[in-house]
């Protein structure tokens, strides 16, 4: 069972494709784990070269041993009048950085840059990220459910439940 906080530093992108009609693209990006979603700010004008240098979190709470974890970052341009346009996206495996952290308390993947895949299924740009995974302490007396609340020991004693 895997249990911790993934961060995710999205630094920048180079070389991203699309062009807006009236003016620069103004990318964000759209970071998927399993069935959680987050959103960066939006880079106003930055055209092709957007810069962010934020950190997304996630929380990994998860019992599936065989299946495999990846992160999909969907870069998108930021339109005021239509529908936002797809430029690219990129996908890691964090599998191994979590059994690492699970085994070690902690793990990293220093920045690095990421091929980004266009709409036609071909390489146009690149996208540096960098990622933690720190493991959950868990104590054998205590055991921490998915929203964070603790069960067991003196918290759920027989004298504090409500009839």
């Amino acid at each position: 069972m895997s249990r911790g906080l993934l961060e995710v530093h999205l630094v920048d992108a180079k070389g991203l494709s699309g062009t807006d009609f009236l003016g620069k693209i103004d990318p964000y990006v759209v970071v998927q784990y399993r069935s959680q979603e987050r959103k960066s700010s939006t880079a106003r004008d930055a055209g092709r070269n957007p810069s962010w240098n934020e950190v997304l979190r996630f929380q990994i709470n998860s019992s599936a041993a065989n299946g495999q974890d990846k992160l999909v970052f969907r870069i998108m341009d930021h339109d005021t009048f239509s529908r936002d346009d797809f430029l690219g996206q990129a996908t890691i495996n964090v599998t191994d950085l979590i059994s690492i952290g699970m085994e070690s308390g902690t793990s990293r993947l220093n920045p690095a840059k990421y091929r980004v895949v266009t709409a036609d299924n071909s390489y146009h740009g690149e996208i540096k990220v960098g990622i933690t995974f720190t493991a959950a302490k868990v104590d054998a007396h205590s055991q921490v459910e998915e929203d964070g609340a603790q069960f067991g020991g003196w918290r759920h004693s027989f004298r504090e439940q409500k009839v």
